[in-house]
């Protein structure tokens, strides 16, 4: 049996449990419930404060947490960062008055900067070499320059509208964050064998994810040139169609240059091109 913790509610949350369903793992936490057991596979899961999630697993009390990768940093646990997730993006920002003129990290010299993240700031302004006051609050950062309480503000943007509401402006990324598997640094060997299970689930699903499936129908005479654009897991699949001539071709194609090959596919003589999900994959 393994131990995982994961935010009890929130994006977050949502995200990793959409992530274990998707890995086959059902978990149930119904209202306000802390603990549970997936029906499927040898699993607790307990559902924390994310700023908890690091001191539980660094003492053991969870093997592995799913948390967003800034607190992993900001916490500063003896804990292992496992992978990347790839959901719950968002960044740490600097953000001033919107009618400051800002001309780098040079204008926080001497100045106050409300945050929930000293640690992440500090280490921005050390290697900047700038020296500035950090004031430490726990929530609505984005008031403090309008009380007076400092010039500017180290907090967490997603879309910026926030900052806008309090008349701030986003001036400078210093962390980028998303979610993330971690572990206890001394787990069994039978976890670790749970552990490798799991993140073996979680890579075929975030392959799926990053991947579509792709049929079409080609000119023989065009298939050379189809299959370089299309080199798919190890290279294209070509079967034969009924009209003689034409081939259909089977491949997968990255989702980060779908419409770049489309363009290309299409130009090169492809017809017929139909996309489709694809639910797990193996490579």
């Amino acid at each position: 049996m393994i131990r995982l913790a994961i935010q009890k509610s929130g994006r977050l949350s949502e995200g990793s449990l959409e992530l274990l369903n998707d890995c086959g793992i059902s978990v149930s936490n119904g209202i306000g419930r802390l603990m549970t057991q997936a029906s499927n596979f040898p699993m607790e899961v307990l559902f924390l404060r994310d700023d908890d999630i690091p001191q539980y697993v660094q003492d053991g009390v969870a093997d592995i947490g799913i948390l967003g990768q800034n607190v992993v940093v900001e916490k500063e646990r003896s804990i292992d960062e496992v992978l990347a997730l790839g959901f719950s993006r968002c960044r740490l920002s600097l953000a001033i008055p919107k009618n400051e003129n800002y001309n780098g990290p040079r204008w926080f010299e001497g100045k106050n900067i409300a945050t929930s993240y000293p640690v992440i700031l500090q280490q921005f302004l050390d290697a900047n070499k700038v020296k500035a006051s950090i004031h430490e609050i726990s929530g609505s950062v984005e008031i403090a320059p309008g009380i007076g309480l400092a010039e500017g503000i180290c907090d967490i943007v997603s879309s910026g509208s926030t900052l806008f509401s309090n008349g701030l402006k986003e001036v400078e990324v210093i962390f980028r964050s998303e979610a993330v598997l971690v572990a206890n640094s001394s787990l069994s060997a039978e976890k670790k064998a749970l552990l490798d299970k799991l993140t073996f689930r979680i890579n075929a699903v975030r392959q799926s994810r990053n991947n579509k499936y792709v049929l079409l129908n080609a000119p023989d005479d065009k298939l050379q040139d189809i299959i370089s654009i299309l080199p798919g897991v190890k290279s294209p699949t070509i079967v034969p169609l009924a009209m003689k001539g034409w081939s259909s071709v089977h491949s997968v194609i990255s989702e980060d240059k779908f419409w770049e090959i489309i363009d290309k596919l299409r130009d090169a003589g492809a017809q017929g091109i139909l996309i489709l999900p694809i639910e797990k994959m193996i490579v």
